[in-house]
């Protein structure tokens, strides 16, 4: 739950977690490409504050809430990609999906399972980048939020090839990120996605069936909420 002072520790961990990323910094992108680095630097720091977690807000994404209240995921086998504390998975599974989550942090994977000790959610350590074998398009819905805008642009197809993979065939991919116009500059990370980027998701077998441009509200700015579908090898 979040008190009266979470905001102002939030405002103090982001000045002090901008101070030590490498991607504010020239070089950067060469001295931690994945900001693997960083992500595990946030978790550190924040010693058991959620407030010490810039993305961290305690309840499912509201654009994935939006989202599944149109659907029922019932039986299906999801994934949760860069799950975080754990609240978009929770989401998912309390909409009917097996659910697998995963963050390429250890301790933010330790951290969902103590806040949902009594969870059917598997929260595991993985890499998107080297995601298990038996992970290959093994998944009915795929869940991003957030992950690929904290990526440089130079990782994003790599990225894309990653999140196709996971796709079971006839399955959807589900993106969710900040929206930027193109050839509008973006001064530091996270990296809002152009249309183009978004577009650039539909590789191997993935086909772009919807893209919302969502407008900034008192409580959000822009977002793009994407979904892609997989061709069904059977028909």
């Amino acid at each position: 739950m979040r008190d009266a002072e979470f905001g102002d520790r939030r405002a103090r961990a982001r000045e002090r977690l901008d101070a030590i990323d490498p991607h504010m910094r020239e070089g950067g992108a060469e001295a931690d490409p994945q900001r693997k680095g960083w992500f595990e630097a946030v978790y550190e720091l924040a010693a058991d504050d959620p407030a010490g977690v810039p993305w961290a807000n305690l309840i499912p994404h509201p654009l994935l809430t939006q989202w599944l209240e149109r659907r029922s995921l019932e039986g299906l086998r999801a994934l949760d990609v860069g799950c975080g504390l754990g609240d978009n998975a929770e989401a998912l599974a309390a909409a009917g999906a097996q659910v697998t989550a995963f963050d390429l942090v250890p301790r933010a994977v330790e951290w969902a399972q103590r806040r949902f000790p009594q969870s059917a959610v598997r929260y595991r350590a993985a890499d998107l980048f080297g995601a298990p074998a038996e992970w290959r398009g093994a998944f009915d819905l795929v869940h991003e939020l957030y992950t690929l805008q904290a990526l440089p642009a130079a990782l994003l197809p790599q990225a894309a090839r990653a999140l196709a993979s996971l796709v079971a065939p006839g399955g959807k991919l589900l993106v969710i990120a900040r929206a930027r116009d193109e050839g509008q500059q973006t001064a530091r990370p996270p990296w809002p996605l152009t249309q183009a980027q978004i577009e650039a998701l539909a590789v191997d077998g993935l086909r772009l069936v919807s893209l919302e441009d969502i407008p900034a509200t008192d409580s959000l700015v822009r977002h793009w909420r994407a979904e892609f579908a997989k061709e069904d090898s059977a028909r």
